[in-house]
């Protein structure tokens, strides 16, 4: 298993300075990637650009480009040029977000996620290839009216930039083990990952392939003290957000996913309170035990041993987030998780 930092995207209590100086303390650590993520706010190509710019090593992902975002098209160009800036160090995780961020922000339909995926995919991997970019499928159609095909017009130093697909969903789950290099997961638990794992397996056997060449990577939170419902504090916000805010009542992946995980009560509760603008009563009613298992808390030899389960169930890029008060002590933590994860032995 490696090691990897998730940082998010820029809220009201980050800032770009922050980020830079935990990529750079990932990557003098040894760190194999640092991922940046977007909603409707920050982007994070923007971001990756800036730190691989800024650092040697590290590789540098998106969790996620939005799919409704960007033409698949322009999605390949920004995946070659962040490559070449970075001399070859980018990884493209793509990802249809939810309803809410598709439609209501970016104005594109939701409807039919999965084939819309399967074809944005295909046509990314096409791009990159530098063949002539024609398409004909039901989503996307190229080239449209009068225009030609065309092919990316400079050489990239990779034609096979890796694509992770963000899944959580049965289904979405097989469509990344069967087109995608690696899934970035959330909310992964190792007593549940069988069941999810499953579905990503069978994905990758109707595509010929095995989860040998395949990056598992969940983004799990850490926090570092000696009480462990303390820790779990800081993380109860961000749980909140997801089971009860990142969709509507008929339609939230990730609530669904805590009810498959055998939280369906809790869900519903934080759902219910979370949409009725109860957010800090929301936050209180998410499981302990549902925070603990999905984030590694408390002292480095509790958070090393969570580290082994995590490498057991088929993890192989453990990516951390951090809930932490101010920068210095997210280097700290970051130094804490290195140590930890030496005395785990889990290290590739």
């Amino acid at each position: 298993m490696r090691l990897g930092l998730s940082l998010g995207y820029q809220t009201a209590w980050s800032t770009p300075a922050d980020h830079l100086a935990f990529a750079q303390e990932a990557d003098r650590l040894g760190f194999s990637v640092v991922w940046a993520a977007e909603a409707y706010g920050s982007d994070s190509p923007s971001m990756l650009a800036w730190i691989a710019g800024q650092t040697s090593r590290i590789d540098v992902g998106s969790a996620v480009m939005q799919i409704p975002a960007r033409t698949p098209a322009m999605t390949a160009m920004t995946a070659a040029t962040i490559d070449t800036l970075s001399g070859g160090r980018f990884r493209l995780g793509l990802g249809v977000s939810g309803p809410q961020v598709s439609e209501g922000w970016h104005g594109v339909p939701f409807a039919h996620p999965l084939p819309r995926t399967r074809e944005y995919v295909d046509v990314v991997r096409l791009a990159l290839s530098r063949k002539p970019v024609a398409y004909d499928g039901v989503y996307h159609r190229l080239p449209g009216g009068g225009g030609r095909a065309l092919r990316l017009s400079f050489h990239p130093p990779r034609e096979q930039i890796p694509i992770y697909l963000a899944a959580v969903g049965p289904k979405n789950l097989e469509l990344a083990g069967e087109i995608a290099d690696g899934w970035l997961a959330i909310f992964f638990a190792p007593e549940f990952a069988s069941e999810l794992l499953a579905s990503v397996a069978a994905g990758r056997a109707r595509a010929g392939a095995d989860m040998a060449t395949f990056d598992v990577v969940p983004t799990v939170p850490v926090v570092v003290g000696e009480d462990v419902a303390a820790c779990a504090e800081l993380v109860r916000w961000y749980a909140a957000l997801y089971i009860g805010g990142m969709g509507s009542r008929e339609q939230n992946f990730y609530n669904a996913l805590a009810v498959r995980m055998g939280y369906a009560d809790a869900a519903r509760r934080v759902q219910q309170l979370y949409l009725d603008k109860r957010q800090r009563d929301a936050a209180a009613a998410v499981p302990l035990e549902f925070i603990d298992r999905t984030s590694l808390l408390g002292s480095p030899d509790r958070i090393a041993e969570g580290m082994r389960r995590f490498a057991a169930t088929g993890v192989t890029t453990l990516s951390v987030s951090l809930f932490v008060a101010d920068r210095e002590s997210g280097v700290e933590t970051l130094r804490t998780i290195a140590d930890a994860f030496d005395k785990s032995g889990v290290a590739e």
